[in-house]
């Protein structure tokens, strides 16, 4: 008996260093990207342009990173709160821990380098050296151009300093380990297709935008095989649960049935400010899709993404209920 509890005690012993030595690997020699560049971005007036047509339309820096009103329809942007930070995105849309925005204002980064800038934006990484959660989907950014990120770095220092101070994330057990593991030395794009090619032109725009993220439902922080793109994805907002909409090309549920002009329109007709100045009720339909935002976008990107989701996404058979209000069953 004193030897077989030997053995167990052993046992015991070799497992928790095992895992001591796991964690203090994890924590020592990840995240594995290096050190932030010796990078100075030249702010031409025409990367602050595009950045500022990248934060603002497609990859949407300034709707994650400011204030929204829910109160309007599609909780449009406060232009004074343009890159304050400070929006959570937590369990309760199911992410492992609680992530805020942070303030991207040059009262929070105006002590940071232009390569300690790209190394967060493409690769993942904080000033500090701390990893982000991709929630910020620098997966997607890292296989963007260098010039376009370099036309973001250049478009956010011109925004107006706002002191915010932001309350720090933190994920949840074992995804505090594993987050170490995902910021990875970024893939760019030696150029961006040009727009002739429409579908390569389109693959390079929708990864931009980021739209996998919303419209690709999550379990436990990790995409469903075989979801992509196909909505269902809930986020709480005052109102009640919105839902990621489906936008493979399934005929039923998806946009299969949907032409280009039906595409394009849909974006263009949130232009118009009838739609995010009308006063909401509280339990009034409303989304976090930033539909004032993309309408920015120009056709030539729109139809670009359109025809990338139609040719080159499967089409994915799953009905979505786009919106439950509050204090129904569905929405507990």
């Amino acid at each position: 008996m004193k030897t077989l509890l030997k053995i167990l005690l052993g046992l015991v012993s070799v497992a928790v260093l095992v895992i001591v030595g796991g964690i203090l690997y994890l924590n020592t020699a990840y995240p594995d990207v290096g050190e932030a560049p010796n990078l100075t971005v030249e702010a031409t007036s025409a990367r602050i342009e595009r950045g500022a047509y990248l934060s603002k339309h497609v990859s949407l820096c300034v709707e994650c990173h400011s204030e929204r009103d829910y109160s309007r329809f599609a909780g449009p942007v406060e232009a004074s709160t343009y890159g304050k930070g400070g929006e959570l995105f937590g369990e309760e849309m199911g992410f492992p821990g609680s992530f805020y925005a942070s303030n991207l204002t040059p009262a929070n980064i105006g002590d940071w380098t232009d390569g300690e800038l790209y190394r967060a934006i493409a690769e993942g990484v904080g000033k500090d050296g701390r990893p982000l959660f991709p929630i910020m989907p620098y997966v997607h950014y890292g296989k963007m151009t260098r010039e376009d990120i370099y036309s973001i770095i250049a478009y956010i220092r011109t925004l107006e300093p706002i002191e915010h101070e932001v309350p720090a994330s933190e994920a949840t057990f074992p995804m505090s380990l594993i987050m170490r593991t995902i910021p990875a030395k970024a893939q760019h794009a030696e150029s961006i297709p040009p727009p002739s090619d429409l579908v390569a032109y389109g693959r390079y725009m929708i990864g931009a935008a980021g739209c996998m993220d919303c419209h690709t439902p999550m379990e436990k922080g990790e995409f469903i095989e075989g979801m992509d793109y196909a909505g269902g994805s809930e986020f709480p907002i005052p109102p009640g649960v919105v839902r990621a909409v489906n936008i493979t090309p399934d005929e039923e549920t998806g946009i299969g049935s949907w032409t280009e002009e039906m595409f394009i329109q849909r974006f263009r007709s949130y232009a118009d400010s009838v739609y995010v100045d009308q006063p909401l009720g509280p339990t009034d339909f409303n989304t976090i899709m930033p539909w004032r935002m993309y309408a920015g976008m120009t056709d030539q990107d729109l139809r670009a993404i359109f025809a990338y989701l139609k040719s080159e996404i499967p089409p994915v058979k799953n009905a979505v209920v786009r919106f439950t209000p509050k204090g129904s069953a569905d929405s507990e």
